[in-house]
């Protein structure tokens, strides 16, 4: 069966919460729950306070039915600035969740996407704001796969997940399917199709183009919904996109993302694997590592091979990440940041680093981002772990209370475990029919040590 553009529409317009499955549902409220707590642990970080600042200063509105308070901040934005700002904070620490088939992420928008849109649906239910949530994603994943599908280059997030934005606002602000196919042909016109290839060769504060994605897919949506016009989307429209939408609302890509255990980039996760599995089962320290060989797919060889001097460089450095974790036995912001960038331990492993890539592991991407690591100790020992692939994903996916344990790890030490208790407890518990988004709203918006008015 082919899929057209008018069932795409109803999808994404009609589409009950009740008719979408449980355990849909349960994955949406998860990766929501995982993506604020990287979201809040990005809070005090040098590129989310540019971002916010940015927000204000120039991407503010002053008409109040399009303003949205900044996440954990407060202060006001347009939605599209709200959007950006949340985005482009989250992208900057590199633990969100992703989707292995588009090489990118997606709930980097979306949960940027919600909260703004959900300041002027006071009647939000739970269940219909897992809905959008699970809108997002749908329409994201598929326009990423049509994309990377037909164009030679490699295109970060941004560039499709303006659309995922763009179908969020459509639902939630109620337009019609005309509305929603000018919005959405808006989105991918102006999606921001930079190459993420040049960000990996130089690491910097843009990552994935996922702000600007957020601001390009609101705005889009508001100047369709004023007349604007745009349509149509070739990701979803073009014959060619066509195989990348047959199986929607069968099969949910909702349930396909990948939760990271590390905030590094995601082609690293397999050579950190490795070499967390040698060292927990053979008890070693890096003091006794004299070698680490990691043989790993293209991407993974290109990233950043010297010093890290900044945030960025490092979560976008493999020897770095394999360094920091062999010294520390984690990686978590402490790692990337401060301090953290001149370890004398981590510069001296580095220099021991060799990584070098296969075929093998070459032909398993994007599916995969697999590696294999071989330690060489100072007395002569030599260990190799074999083919692993990078843990998190589908094949191999954390559990419930993998995924609730890594938001508090995030969350607690910025606001607090009282704070991000109760935001567990109200993201676990949207599905509940009963439940109001209202209710999750208003522990979002304060700064991050004040404590909320639940009242207002």
């Amino acid at each position: 069966m082919t899929v057209t553009f008018e069932q795409v529409a109803e999808f994404i317009l009609q589409r009950p919460a009740c008719e979408m499955p449980e355990d849909v549902q349960e994955w949406a409220a998860l990766m929501l729950l995982d993506t604020l707590g990287v979201l809040i642990a990005a809070g005090p970080m040098e590129a989310g306070v540019i971002a916010r600042d940015t927000a204000v200063s120039l991407y503010a509105s002053n008409d109040p039915s399009f303003t949205a308070r900044l996440l954990f901040d407060g202060r006001k934005a347009s939605l599209a600035g709200a959007a950006y700002a949340a985005a482009t904070q989250t992208d900057n620490l590199d633990a969100h969740d992703g989707f292995n088939p588009t090489k990118g992420h997606i709930g980097v928008v979306v949960a940027p996407a919600l909260t703004a849109l959900a300041e002027h649906c006071p009647e939000l239910t739970g269940p219909e704001a897992l809905a959008t949530v699970i809108v997002g994603y749908e329409i994201a994943g598929r326009a990423g796969l049509a994309l990377h599908a037909t164009v030679s280059d490699y295109h970060t997030s941004g560039a499709w997940n303006a659309l995922g934005v763009a179908a969020m606002a459509a639902r939630l602000r109620g337009f019609t399917q005309d509305q929603l196919r000018q919005a959405l042909g808006i989105a991918e016109y102006h999606g921001p199709r930079s190459q993420m290839m040049r960000e990996i060769a130089n690491p910097t504060m843009l990552h994935d183009g996922s702000g600007w994605g957020a601001l390009v897919g609101m705005s889009a949506a508001l100047l369709a919904e004023r007349g604007f016009t745009g349509a149509p989307a070739i990701t979803i429209e073009e014959d060619r996109a066509v195989p990348y939408w047959d199986d929607l609302g069968d099969v949910w890509q909702m349930c396909q993302q990948y939760v990271k255990p590390y905030p590094i980039c995601r082609w690293a996760h397999a050579a950190i694997d490795g070499v967390r599995l040698l060292m927990q089962e053979h008890a070693l320290t890096h003091e006794q590592i004299e070698t680490i060989r990691i043989n790993s797919f293209h991407e993974a060889a290109c990233l950043y091979r010297g010093l890290p001097q900044t945030t960025s460089q490092a979560q976008y450095s493999l020897p770095f990440a394999v360094a920091a974790y062999a010294v520390h036995g984690q990686i978590g912001v402490a790692q990337i940041t401060g301090d953290g960038l001149s370890d004398p331990d981590i510069a001296a492993l580095i220099n021991r680093i060799e990584v070098s890539e296969r075929d093998r592991h070459n032909a398993r991407f994007p599916d995969g981002r697999w590696a294999d690591v071989q330690i060489v100790t100072k007395d002569g020992q030599d260990f190799h772990s074999g083919d692993l692939n990078a843990r998190g994903g589908p094949d191999t996916p954390f559990s419930r209370e993998d995924i609730i344990e890594k938001f508090r790890a995030f969350a607690a030490p910025c606001i607090g475990p009282d704070r991000a208790d109760r935001i567990e407890k109200a993201v676990l518990g949207l599905a509940d029919t009963k439940s109001r988004f209202s209710d999750l709203a208003k522990l979002l918006y304060h700064p991050p040590r004040a404590d909320p008015d639940l009242s207002a």
